[in-house]
């Protein structure tokens, strides 16, 4: 993300933490101070904010994420107003079972949604320990939200909670996860695969 002057925000990264926070886990007024005066930022917050307003509830046993982050993902997609009680949020609503599909060995995903006119796809994809996603080129934004486990990009390891973005021409030769991991990816239906 860069504001009109094209370098990089130094607030960029309380975006992520801002969409998924409470008001008491983070300093919410500096950021809302700071976007209004970053035309970048809101952008970027807006992007942030239908990706989390968009995720779906996933099956309770077969993805159940940290009770922490649960909590928080509820709050930011269930509750907007901020009126519902803590506990009603800690049980992911029931939604229909969607089949997995096994594009690769080791590697299950199920698609939530997509979007044929603008080559978008939701899935929750998961991995199994020692599995590796293909090598693959974006072609369009991937994001990438870590649900449970542990997942490597090329050299950097992620763990739950973590939220990764990829820009359209770059590539990820190795992914991988040693111990099992499920994750929630948005990407493009046009990524090329090796």
């Amino acid at each position: 993300m860069r504001p009109a002057g094209g370098s990089a925000c130094a607030e960029r990264d309380l975006l992520e933490e801002y969409a998924l926070s409470t008001p008491s886990e983070i300093d919410a007024s500096a950021v809302v101070a700071h976007l209004k005066n970053c035309d970048s930022c809101t952008t970027e917050l807006t992007r942030i904010r239908a990706t989390v307003d968009s995720l779906p509830a996933w099956p309770g046993e077969e993805l159940r994420p940290a009770g922490s982050l649960w909590n928080r993902l509820a709050q930011r997609i269930g509750n907007e107003g901020g009126s519902a009680a803590q506990d009603e949020l800690a049980i992911p609503p029931q939604w229909p079972d969607i089949e997995w599909e096994q594009p690769a060995p080791g590697v299950f995903c199920k698609v939530l949604s997509m979007d044929s006119e603008q080559h978008r796809v939701s899935l929750i994809v998961r991995l199994d320990p020692g599995a590796e996603y293909p090598p693959h080129t974006h072609a369009g934004v991937e994001e990438l939200h870590l649900l449970d486990g542990e997942l490597w990009i090329e050299d950097l390891k992620l763990f739950p909670g973590a939220y990764h973005r990829s820009e359209p021409g770059t590539s990820d030769k190795r992914v991988w996860s040693e111990t099992g991991c499920s994750c929630v990816l948005v990407t493009s239906s046009n990524d090329l695969f090796r």
